[in-house]
Parts: structure tokens; C-alpha cells; sequence
């Protein structure tokens, strides 16, 4: 989600019921807190799929057609509904007057800002695959390129810069930010590398390669100083998963999975594994 798209949503939709998770217990597909607005011809967001997001959107639709403001839903997710997560859910619907729609403007901006950072250096053909995946994904990625040719051939909406030092944007970024390196340059690929290590906030710092790359960087990088604690957070090669696929595709998928698990352990070590706000859309819900 984001605050654009929501807006957007907000604005070509005039009737809308706000249908938020706000109990969860045992196995649920989404967690407390999880919400989605419907409205007759489309839906925002989701709270896990399946029979249970049907029964809510036709609950939800039904409210618009008959002019009703709320309802609340218990649901068992058992072979009552043909699903088999085993828990209960209680889901609150509230027609999204001005009020709540201000609310999850809000709540959704917060999100935003609190989303991790994921850098990819490099627009070649690891790059634009790698960043077409991550933009489906809870981060906000952007990629940093010297070329301007190679960046026009980003697909759109993939936000992307032109940069004349890219080490430069590692020490500007925002504490948390990922970093990935794969570059057509070597020299730049370990200036960038150089600069992410230092930055110990970063819950993972990869680059595109080789063994044989990973023991010239270990050299080249000791010898400027380097720390071996330090080296020891890189991750070179990038996507291997022990597969040895060098199909673009295959390496950008695997680094992806990747950068997902090092930010949600990062996450859970630091005690904001749920960092996305859990507040209500709107009090009432």
C-alpha cells in the first residue's frame, strides 16, 4: 500500500466500508490490525484472501446497498469456511465518512515512512529485474545508476536516479536502508560496498559476483582498514542459495528472498517486528 494509491482509491470511490482484523486468535493470514477498504467495483488491500476476505467483501457490499454505517463479524477459519487456518477473527466494517478516511490516510503515510530502504546500484539486467520484484514488495526500493541510458529502461513507476558518486547516497540514506551492489564497474561496485559496511544499521549489504570477487573485495578492503567483522555482514555472491543459477531472473528472485529475510530479522532483533502501525482506522473500529 501506498499513500498515493490510496488516495487515489479515496477519490474514485464515493462509497467505501472500512473492514479492519481487530482480534486475532490463533492461526489467522493477516495479523490484528490488518485493513481493507471496499468499495462496489473495487477493493484496497487485503486481510489475507480466501473464503474469509469473500464473506467480508460481500458483508461489505451488502452494508453499501442497504445504506448501513457498521457491522462486526466473528469468523472461524475452519471447514465452516472452507479454510483451514485454524483460528478466529473479529472484523469491525465502518462506512468511510470523512473522518475515517482522514484516518487512513494518515495511518497509511505512517506506514510509508516507516517502510525499509532498499538501494539497488546498478540498472543492468540483474538490477531491473531485482527492482521490478522488490517494488511488489513491503519496501521502497530505488536504483542509482551513473547511466542514464541503462535507467531509461527501468519499467515505470520504478523510482530511480542518476547519480555521479553512488557511494554518496550510502551515507545519506536513512537508517535501516539495504543496500545492494551490481554495478558495471568493479572499482565502483567496492567503493559502494566500502561505504555500506560502515553503515552498521543496514540489516544487509550484498553484491553481484563471484568467489573470486568476494577474496579481491576481502583483500582490497582489509588493507583500506576494513574491519573483519565488518566483512563478515557482506554478501557475495548475491541470490546463490546454492543453486549456481546465473540467469538474471534467478539471481534477482533469490536476492530478493534475501534482502526480505535479513530486514525482517533485523526487525525482530531490534523489537519492531510488527513495525507498521497497529492504531485502529478510526475509533469505533
Amino acid at each position: 500500500m501506498t499513500s498515493t494509491a490510496l488516495e487515489s482509491f479515496l477519490a474514485a470511490n464515493p462509497d467505501i466500508i472500512a473492514c479492519e482484523l481487530t482480534s486475532v486468535r490463533g492461526s489467522s493470514p493477516r495479523e490484528q490490525g490488518t485493513f481493507m477498504l471496499v468499495a462496489l467495483g473495487a477493493i484496497y488491500g487485503t486481510i489475507g484472501g480466501g473464503a474469509l476476505e469473500y464473506m467480508v467483501i460481500d458483508h461489505a457490499r451488502r452494508l453499501i446497498a442497504e445504506g448501513r454505517a457498521e457491522a462486526a463479524m466473528e469468523v472461524p477459519l475452519g471447514p465452516e469456511i472452507g479454510q483451514c487456518c485454524g483460528g478466529r477473527v473479529n472484523v469491525a466494517l465502518r462506512y468511510a465518512d470523512a473522518k475515517v478516511r482522514r484516518d487512513v490516510i494518515a495511518r497509511t503515510m505512517a506506514e510509508d515512512a516507516a517502510t525499509p530502504r532498499v538501494y539497488v546500484f546498478g540498472a543492468g539486467h540483474v538490477g531491473r529485474v531485482l527492482a521490478q520484484i522488490l517494488s511488489l514488495l513491503p519496501v521502497r526500493v530505488q536504483v542509482i545508476d551513473t547511466r542514464q541510458d541503462e535507467l531509461d529502461l527501468l519499467p515505470s513507476g520504478i523510482a530511480h536516479r542518476r547519480v555521479a558518486m553512488p557511494e554518496a547516497v550510502v551515507r545519506a540514506a536513512p537508517r535501516g536502508s539495504a543496500y545492494v551492489i551490481l554495478t558495471h564497474d568493479h572499482a565502483l561496485d567496492f567503493l559502494i560496498a566500502n561505504e555500506a559496511l560502515a553503515r552498521l544499521d543496514s540489516p544487509y549489504v550484498g553484491m553481484v559476483g563471484s568467489k573470486t570477487k568476494r577474496a579481491k573485495f576481502a583483500s582490497w578492503y582489509l588493507e583500506q582498514g576494513g574491519q573483519r567483522t565488518a566483512l563478515e555482514r557482506l554478501v557475495l555472491p548475491i541470490g546463490a542459495q546454492g543453486l549456481g543459477d546465473k540467469r538474471p531472473s534467478v539471481i534477482a528472485a533469490l536476492a530478493a528472498a534475501e534482502i526480505m529475510v535479513q530486514i525482517r530479522q533485523r526487525e525482530a532483533t531490534d523489537g519492531c517486528a510488527s513495525a507498521p502501525s497497529r492504531e485502529r482506522v478510526a475509533s469505533g473500529l
